[in-house]
C-alpha cells in the first residue's frame, strides 16, 4: 500500500489548556510534533483561532484543526470538513471560527487549503491540567486520525458531528 504525504501540511490544536479536557487540543499537538509520521508538518498550540493564522492557513494544502467539543459523550472523537464562511457572514475579530479562519484566508491571501477538524467531546471543563478519564483514553485515537488525514489514509471511525457546531 502507498501512503500519499501531503507535502503541505499544518496542525493546529488549540484550547485552554488550563481547563481540564479543553486542553486536548495542545496535548495532541503536543505529542504530534515529535510523532515521527508527521516529520516536516507544521504543529502549532494556540489557545484560539486568531486572524494571524489566516496566512499560515493560506500557505497549506490541508490544515487539521484538534480542539475539544461540548456536547457528545466524553471521548467522542469526530471529524468534519469546514467549508468556508459566506463573505456575508464575516466578521474579524480577535477569535475566528474555522469556517471563518478560512474565509479570512482566501480574502487576505486568496486561498485556503482543505480545512479539517478533529473534535473531541469534553468531560470536565474544571480549572486544571489533567484531562478527564474519557478524553485521556481518546488521545491515541485522536492522534491517529489526524496523523491518517495528514497521510491521505484512512483513520479509525470517528462519530459523525453537526455542521456548523462548534469545535
Amino acid at each position: 500500500m502507498t501512503v500519499k504525504a501531503n507535502l503541505s501540511s499544518l496542525v493546529i490544536g488549540y484550547g485552554n489548556p488550563l481547563r481540564s479536557d479543553d486542553g486536548v487540543g495542545w496535548q495532541v499537538a503536543g505529542r504530534l510534533a515529535v510523532d515521527p509520521r508527521l516529520a516536516g508538518v507544521e504543529v502549532l498550540q494556540r489557545h484560539q483561532l486568531t486572524p494571524e493564522l489566516a496566512l499560515d492557513v493560506s500557505r497549506a494544502d490541508l490544515v487539521v484543526l484538534v480542539d475539544a467539543r461540548s456536547g457528545p459523550l466524553p471521548g467522542t472523537v469526530a471529524v468534519e470538513r469546514v467549508d468556508p464562511a459566506p463573505e456575508s457572514a464575516t466578521t474579524w475579530s480577535h477569535h475566528l471560527g474555522p469556517a471563518s479562519l478560512m474565509a479570512l484566508a482566501k480574502e487576505l491571501y486568496g486561498r485556503s487549503g482543505d480545512v479539517q477538524v478533529v473534535s473531541v467531546g469534553v468531560g470536565s471543563l474544571d480549572v486544571g491540567e489533567q484531562l478527564s478519564p474519557a478524553v485521556t483514553d481518546a488521545l491515541e485515537r485522536v492522534i491517529d486520525t489526524v496523523v491518517g488525514l495528514v497521510r491521505g489514509a484512512p483513520g479509525p471511525p470517528v462519530e459523525p458531528v453537526a455542521r456548523n457546531a462548534r469545535a
